[in-house]
């Protein structure tokens, strides 16, 4: 069983660095609920994960077969639902410039398989 391992460490009262394989990044909340806006918020980072995790499949898929596709873009949106506050639905919307909409489909499918977050937070059946 493979393992991914980073660090969080406190930086301010409401802030924290994230680390991982020599990258970093800082996790805050805005201003409005307490922080001082150093950063995303952890739940933030989790959509971009998801979306990071999507672009960096589809990439991979696009490079390995060579397809015609460039300026890929993803937008995520994630529904927020309280008690417990929660992301209930998370929505990925992809655009790039490409010819073939059926090798189009068969890349974004790929991607989905191959995304460990996707994968993650999907329900299997």
């Amino acid at each position: 069983m493979a393992e991914v391992n980073l660090q969080v460490v406190q930086i301010s009262e409401s802030a924290a660095e994230g680390n991982v394989r020599g990258h970093s990044a800082f996790i805050d909340r805005p201003e409005a609920k307490g922080g001082i806006d150093k950063g995303p918020m952890g739940g933030e980072f989790f959509l971009m994960g998801l979306g990071g995790c999507f672009m960096s499949n589809l990439l991979a898929a696009v490079k390995a077969r060579e397809a015609d596709v460039s300026n890929v873009r993803i937008e995520v949106t994630g529904t927020v639902e309280d008690s417990p506050t929660r992301f209930t639905a998370a929505q990925l919307a992809i655009t790039a410039d490409f010819q073939d909409r059926t090798l189009m489909n068969k890349l974004v499918t790929i991607a989905e398989r191959g995304c460990l977050v996707a994968n993650t937070v999907k329900k299997h059946t």
